[in-house]
């Protein structure tokens, strides 16, 4: 039998509040991004409603996107397994199945179908965020695409696997490219209750 979804959302919590990141020597609460933190305040601050759109999987993320990044579960989008009530004991359950990974072209449709708008403003860090920042950059009126680049060996890691084509893409359609070693004055954000 499956989890039940608070059944996997207690553990899903426990694993990001106690975990430990293996290469970073972190727990994985504190290998929150300062800038993305920064800018989400900001954001929110000035009128603007955040939401998280990710490869990763959305009923694991929501445990803590509202703790860490003031996003609430209904703003996160991201990949799932299916679903399903059980009559025998009376709550959803989480299947073997995938039901969507979330990411290339999935992502702007998985954007629309749950949220409802088109980005003004949208930033992703790998080949996967390319179509999300096609689509965000094509809309009616004024936008931002920024892509995260992963360039910082000391602080971090420094790489392009994973985004060759992202930074193609930004050079060519004329994206906002941050590189984490020369943009970012810190890269780790201090959170409440996350053990370093």
């Amino acid at each position: 039998m499956g989890l039940t979804t608070d059944e996997f959302a207690h553990a899903a919590g426990d694993f990001l509040r106690s975990g430990r990141h293996p290469q970073l020597k972190r727990s994985y609460l504190a290998c929150t991004y300062a800038p993305m933190t920064e800018l989400l305040h900001y954001l929110a601050a000035h009128g603007f409603t955040n939401c998280i759109a990710s490869g990763g999987t959305r009923d694991f993320m929501r445990t803590v996107t509202e703790e860490v990044y003031g996003i609430p579960p209904e703003n996160v989008v991201g990949s799932s397994v299916a679903l399903e009530y059980r009559e025998d004991v009376g709550d959803i359950v989480h299947t073997a199945a995938v039901e969507v990974f979330d990411d290339g072209p999935i992502k702007p449709v998985r954007i629309w179908s749950r949220l409802g708008r088109r980005p003004i403003f949208a930033a992703g860090n790998s080949n996967g965020d390319i179509q999300m920042l096609d689509y965000c950059a094509h809309g009616p009126g004024p936008s931002l695409c920024l892509l995260i680049h992963h360039d910082d060996a000391e602080r971090e890691y420094a790489y392009t696997g994973g985004a060759e084509e992202a930074l193609l893409r930004a050079a060519r359609d004329g994206w906002t490219v941050a590189g984490m070693a020369g943009a970012w004055r810190s890269v780790f954000a201090p959170v409440a209750g996350a053990p370093g």
